[in-house]
Protein backbone atom coordinates (compact mmCIF):
# COMPACT_ATOMS: atom_id res chain seq x y z
CA UNK A 1 0.00 0.00 0.00
CA UNK A 2 1.41 3.38 -1.03
CA UNK A 3 0.60 6.32 1.18
CA UNK A 4 0.72 9.91 -0.06
CA UNK A 5 0.42 12.72 2.44
CA UNK A 6 0.38 16.48 1.93
CA UNK A 7 1.14 19.19 4.46
CA UNK A 8 1.67 22.93 4.60
CA UNK A 9 -1.72 24.29 3.63
CA UNK A 10 -3.28 27.23 5.39
CA UNK A 11 -4.23 30.86 5.05
CA UNK A 12 -2.06 33.31 3.13
CA UNK A 13 -2.61 36.89 2.07
CA UNK A 14 -2.72 37.85 -1.58
CA UNK A 15 0.79 38.43 -2.84
CA UNK A 16 2.26 36.16 -0.21
CA UNK A 17 3.96 32.78 -0.40
CA UNK A 18 3.24 29.30 0.86
CA UNK A 19 5.15 26.04 0.58
CA UNK A 20 3.35 22.73 0.33
CA UNK A 21 5.05 19.42 0.97
CA UNK A 22 4.19 15.85 0.03
CA UNK A 23 5.64 12.55 1.14
CA UNK A 24 5.03 9.26 -0.67
CA UNK A 25 5.92 5.89 0.80
CA UNK A 26 7.62 3.10 -1.08
CA UNK A 27 9.62 3.51 -4.26
CA UNK A 28 10.44 6.79 -6.01
CA UNK A 29 7.57 7.91 -8.26
CA UNK A 30 6.92 10.66 -10.73
CA UNK A 31 4.90 13.19 -8.76
CA UNK A 32 2.30 15.80 -9.52
CA UNK A 33 0.41 18.56 -7.75
CA UNK A 34 -3.24 19.25 -8.48
CA UNK A 35 -5.93 21.47 -7.03
CA UNK A 36 -9.69 21.61 -6.96
CA UNK A 37 -11.56 24.79 -6.17
CA UNK A 38 -15.12 24.69 -4.92
CA UNK A 39 -17.50 23.97 -7.79
CA UNK A 40 -14.68 23.39 -10.30
CA UNK A 41 -12.93 20.39 -11.77
CA UNK A 42 -9.59 19.25 -10.49
CA UNK A 43 -6.72 20.76 -12.45
CA UNK A 44 -3.07 19.87 -12.92
CA UNK A 45 -0.56 22.38 -11.59
CA UNK A 46 2.93 20.93 -11.79
CA UNK A 47 4.78 17.65 -12.10
CA UNK A 48 8.30 16.38 -11.57
CA UNK A 49 9.96 13.22 -12.79
CA UNK A 50 11.31 10.58 -10.42
CA UNK A 51 14.87 11.76 -10.98
CA UNK A 52 13.92 15.42 -10.66
CA UNK A 53 15.38 16.13 -14.08
CA UNK A 54 12.09 16.98 -15.78
CA UNK A 55 9.32 19.31 -14.68
CA UNK A 56 6.06 20.44 -16.22
CA UNK A 57 3.70 23.27 -15.32
CA UNK A 58 0.22 24.44 -16.14
CA UNK A 59 0.18 27.82 -17.87
CA UNK A 60 -1.95 29.22 -15.04
CA UNK A 61 0.88 28.85 -12.50
CA UNK A 62 4.03 28.96 -14.62
CA UNK A 63 6.39 31.54 -13.20
CA UNK A 64 4.60 31.67 -9.82
CA UNK A 65 4.74 28.06 -8.60
CA UNK A 66 7.87 25.91 -8.41
CA UNK A 67 7.97 22.16 -7.92
CA UNK A 68 11.02 20.44 -6.47
CA UNK A 69 11.91 17.17 -4.80
CA UNK A 70 14.30 15.68 -2.29
CA UNK A 71 14.60 11.97 -3.00
CA UNK A 72 16.66 11.41 0.11
CA UNK A 73 13.53 12.36 2.07
CA UNK A 74 11.08 10.96 -0.52
CA UNK A 75 9.40 14.35 -0.55
CA UNK A 76 8.12 16.77 -3.14
CA UNK A 77 7.41 20.46 -2.55
CA UNK A 78 5.33 23.09 -4.27
CA UNK A 79 6.47 26.66 -3.66
CA UNK A 80 3.62 29.08 -4.25
CA UNK A 81 4.61 32.72 -4.76
CA UNK A 82 2.53 35.78 -5.59
CA UNK A 83 -0.57 33.99 -4.30
CA UNK A 84 -3.91 35.16 -5.67
CA UNK A 85 -7.45 34.66 -4.33
CA UNK A 86 -8.12 32.40 -7.35
CA UNK A 87 -5.49 30.03 -5.94
CA UNK A 88 -7.88 29.13 -3.11
CA UNK A 89 -8.51 25.39 -3.41
CA UNK A 90 -7.84 21.95 -1.99
CA UNK A 91 -4.34 20.97 -3.13
CA UNK A 92 -3.50 17.31 -3.71
CA UNK A 93 -0.34 15.44 -4.42
CA UNK A 94 -0.25 12.28 -6.53
CA UNK A 95 2.26 9.62 -7.52
CA UNK A 96 2.59 8.05 -10.94
CA UNK A 97 4.57 5.13 -12.29
CA UNK A 98 4.65 6.55 -15.80
CA UNK A 99 4.35 10.34 -16.07
CA UNK A 100 4.83 13.73 -14.47
CA UNK A 101 2.54 15.48 -16.92
CA UNK A 102 -1.09 16.64 -16.70
CA UNK A 103 -2.83 13.33 -17.42
CA UNK A 104 -4.72 12.70 -14.18
CA UNK A 105 -5.81 9.16 -15.10
CA UNK A 106 -2.13 8.12 -15.19
CA UNK A 107 -1.57 8.91 -11.52
CA UNK A 108 -1.85 5.84 -9.34
CA UNK A 109 -1.85 7.11 -5.77
CA UNK A 110 -3.43 10.24 -4.34
CA UNK A 111 -3.21 12.10 -1.05
CA UNK A 112 -6.18 13.41 0.89
CA UNK A 113 -5.38 17.02 0.09
CA UNK A 114 -4.58 20.16 2.03
CA UNK A 115 -6.61 23.37 1.95
CA UNK A 116 -5.08 26.63 0.78
CA UNK A 117 -6.99 29.85 1.26
CA UNK A 118 -5.74 33.14 -0.18
CA UNK A 119 -7.31 36.23 1.33
CA UNK A 120 -7.62 39.47 -0.64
Amino acid sequence: QVHVRESGGGLVQAGGSLRLSCVASGRTYHMGWFRQASGKEREFLAGISASGGQTSYADSVKGRFTISRDNAKNSVSLQMDSAQPDDTAAYSCAASKVTCKRYQHLYDYWGQGTQVTVSS
